[in-house]
Order: structure tokens, then C-alpha cells, then sequence
């Protein structure tokens, strides 16, 4: 691990040559690259803010990462809705201990103090959480408390894109742009100015004050991933091509149950679904999680994804098997739709048969060096963005502190104003930008966990 910084490899300032003369632009006060929660989410609190947003979605809007989370959403809720022996110190204490000492114990402890707060943004914005007279919890890996919510049994994701589409799309001051793929941020003197994109065969622009980048991870650059085909870190390579520093780029958290079956996608088998009592077992039949660790299946990501591939190589065998057979069918069909559809096209009745599983890339940790705020770079606050405890967590309502200083949000996380570019080639674009619009105050700041 690196704690001071070191140069990159060379790359070209621009991937393409342009002229903003010759390509058709938009105009906004704030741009926001990226459509899935946290790209969402800022634009619905700088559209509240009273500033005029563009929203640029690289394929549909409601193609993204977080349409396939399917566990839920990890916060501890108010002591009515919660379990009574839960609380914000013991959420704490269980994200430092998967952190495994890589954790900035401030930052977790200011993400996992908001949870509460965007849980209720999301709720008002339409999202509905299962449960009828009180919400429905259950615990996934790591925790040693049911505090996850989740909707529609395993399609959480899928039920908040629904709600932050609706509520963006029927927003007087925000337009999405969807099928347009971000090329480069557009620079000027050090200050990001916009992007180029790339829609219907046509190279574009778009300006704006203020650019956020919310363009998710890069789990595609694996063979092996849950990610949708989406997920090539474009945010994080234009932000280096501008001049950005980068961190951790190395930290993929890898989920330990993916279905694998030859020439399938590999679909998440959510976490939740050992949270419920479901086990893994070996070649020949065997639980072998609690020779690994005390929380046997409900261990950290990274210890059960290291025990399974254990398990495989001495083996021999391609995968291991996730055993639900034990729990009650109508339970199953009911808690867990999504799973069970899946594995039924390929011949798996989940209430009966072993599901075969495998990790697989999951979650890209590493992102723009900046402090807990992006309010300015610092040597070794990458750390902030890439401890595995932190790996699942995905800010939510973020976007409603200040953009006041020209921050960035990358990857749905960090957020800095943009260094200075040297000795880079100046660009025929520069007497067509606009000046800096006015900026937007200080908001709320709040977010919460996605526990994928």
C-alpha cells in the first residue's frame, strides 16, 4: 500500500481531438455524470438547491449498479425500528473489525451516523422497504445485528432506481440524457468546465459550473463479476487523464457467492441469503465455514471468499455448493423471487438443490485521493475509500452537502476540486466556456450503507 504519492503511467490528455465550435453542447449549472443512486441522488439535491441539472446516464437511466443490489441496505434505524440490542457503536465496532486496520475510524463513524437520515431521503422519495406494521431486517456477513432493509425480497436495487428515476424524471429542474457515454472531463485552467460524450454516433458536449462524477466501478475489467457491462471505470480514467490523484485503485472487493454455471452471467446470490440460514458446503458435502472463522458463513466478505477459493483448490472441483434446502420452501419463493427465478432457468429449484457458487469481482473500492469531504487532496486519505468494511458502503444522500468548491463525486464517493493541469496542450474550447456560475450552500449531509 502506498502512502505517498507516486507517478502514474503516461496517457494522452484527451482520448479524441474536438472543437466545441463544431459540436453541439447543453448548458446546466450542475452536471452530473452518472445515473445509479449516488448520481440520483445528487442531482435531486442540487435540483432542490434551486440549480438547473443535467443528468447524463451512460446507458438507460435505470441501468446500473445499484438496479442489481438485491440484499438491502444496512443502517441502524431509530430505536422503534430497530433490534433492541443494536446500535450505532456496534455497527461501528463490526465495520472496523472487516476493515481489518485499514479502516479512517472517523469517516465510518460519520458514514454509519448518517445512515439513518438517507434512509429517510430515500423514503421520500417513494422508496418502500418490506414490512407492513414494522420494516423487515436481516443480518448479511460482517454484522452481528439484523440492520439490513430490503424491498421486494431481493431486488432492492431495483426498487430504489424505481423511486429516484420517478422522483428525478418528474422534477421540473433536472433532464436526463440517457445512452450518452462520458468521454473526457473538459478542463481550463485546472477547473473542470464539463464533459465530452458520445451519443447516437455523435461526439457532444455538455458545460455546467459544477460536474459531478457518479460513473459507478470497473468490475467489467474482470472475467469473472457481477457488474453489468456498464461498470468500465470511466469516471476514474477521465479524473486521471485531467490530472486527478488516484488511490487503491488494486482494492475489488470480491463477493463470495456468485451463480456459476458454464456460459451464464454470474448473478449475485445475495449475502442475505446466508443472513437467513443458507450454507456452504464443499465437494463432498461438507460445511466447511467454521474451521475459517467464529461467524462461519456470516464472516466478512474477504475471509469467506478466501475460504471457498481454499476449498477449490484443494478439490479440485470449480466451485462450492450454497445449501437453502434446509429452510422452508414457501420462504424461499417468498423472501428470495429474484434468486429463484434465475436458478430455475437453468434447471435449480432453489428449495430442493444446492446452488453452485463462486466469487467473483464485486465492488472497486479505490477512487480520487481526497479528505472526507473532497474539500481538498490529501497524502493518505485514499485509506477513506478503500477498507473492506467500507467496500459495500455506497453513499446515498451525500449530495447534499455543499458543491460550493467545485467538487467531483467519482464512483459515487469522493469528490475534490480539480488540481492543476501542467504542461498539458491548451484547447480550442477555452474561449467558449462559460464563467463559473453561481454555487450552490450548504446542505445536509447524509448516507447509508448498501450491503450488495
Amino acid at each position: 500500500m502506498l502512502t505517498t504519492p507516486a507517478p502514474g503511467p503516461h496517457t494522452p490528455r484527451y482520448l479524441l481531438g474536438f472543437d466545441l465550435r463544431r459540436r453541439p453542447h447543453l448548458d446546466a449549472d450542475v452536471l452530473v455524470v452518472g445515473g445509479g443512486v449516488a448520481g440520483l441522488c445528487a442531482a435531486l439535491a442540487a435540483a432542490d438547491a434551486g440549480k438547473e441539472v443535467l443528468l447524463l446516464a451512460k446507458a438507460a437511466i435505470a441501468e446500473s449498479n445499484t438496479f442489481y443490489a438485491q440484499g438491502g441496505v444496512a443502517a441502524v434505524l431509530r430505536a422503534d425500528e430497530r433490534e433492541p440490542a443494536d446500535s450505532l457503536e456496534l455497527h461501528v465496532q463490526d465495520t472496523l473489525v472487516a476493515g481489518a486496520g485499514l479502516c479512517d475510524e472517523p469517516a465510518v463513524r460519520d458514514i454509519l451516523d448518517s445512515a439513518e437520515s438517507a434512509i429517510d431521503v430515500l423514503r421520500s422519495h417513494g422508496c418502500v422497504f418490506d414490512g407492513k406494521d414494522h420494516v423487515s431486517l436481516t443480518r448479511e456477513g460482517g454484522h452481528s445485528a439484523r440492520r439490513i432493509l430490503h424491498a421486494n425480497g431481493d431486488s432492492t436495487g431495483q426498487e430504489v432506481v424505481r423511486s429516484l428515476v420517478a422522483a428525478a424524471s418528474r422534477h421540473p429542474s433536472i433532464t436526463i440524457i440517457d445512452q450518452a457515454f462520458a468521454v473526457d472531463l473538459l478542463t481550463d485552467g485546472g477547473r473542470v468546465m464539463g464533459v465530452l460524450y458520445y451519443r447516437r454516433s455523435e461526439l457532444c458536449t455538455a458545460l455546467a459550473g459544477e460536474t459531478i462524477l457518479a460513473t459507478g466501478g470497473c468490475g467489467r475489467v474482470w472475467r469473472e463479476t457481477t457488474n453489468p457491462p456498464v461498470a468500465t471505470g470511466d469516471g476514474l480514467a477521465m479524473a486521471y487523464r485531467a490530472g486527478a490523484r488516484v488511490a487503491d485503485v488494486e482494492f475489488m472487493q470480491f463477493h463470495p457467492t456468485t451463480l456459476y454455471i458454464a456460459g451464464g452471467a454470474r448473478l449475485l446470490i445475495t449475502e442475505a441469503m446466508r443472513g437467513e440460514g443458507a450454507v456452504l458446503k464443499n465437494h463432498a458435502g461438507e460445511r466447511f465455514m467454521p474451521k475459517y472463522h467464529a461467524l462461519a458463513e456470516l464472516a466478512p466478505r474477504d475471509v469467506v471468499t478466501r475460504a471457498i477459493l481454499a476449498e477449490v483448490r484443494a478439490s479440485g472441483f470449480p466451485h462450492v455448493w450454497l445449501d437453502a434446502t434446509h429452510l422452508p420452501a414457501a420462504f424461499l419463493q417468498e423472501r428470495f423471487p429474484t434468486i429463484a427465478l434465475a436458478c430455475s432457468k437453468f434447471g435449480i429449484d432453489i428449495t430442493t438443490a444446492w446452488i453452485p457458487v463462486h466469487p467473483s469481482a464485486h465492488y472497486h473500492c479505490g477512487g480520487v485521493i481526497t479528505d472526507a469531504r473532497g474539500d481538498r487532496p490529501c497524502p493518505d486519505c485514499g485509506r477513506r475509500a478503500k477498507s473492506a468494511a467500507l467496500a459495500c458502503m455506497v453513499p446515498i444522500a451525500w449530495p447534499r452537502t455543499a458543491f460550493s468548491k467545485g467538487w467531483w463525486w467519482v464512483c459515487g464517493r469522493a469528490r475534490m476540486p480539480p488540481p492543476p493541469v501542467a504542461n498539458r496542450a491548451a484547447c480550442a474550447f477555452k474561449s467558449n466556456i462559460p464563467s463559473p456560475r453561481p454555487k450552490i450552500s450548504t446542505c445536509q449531509i447524509c448516507c447509508a450503507a448498501f450491503a450488495l
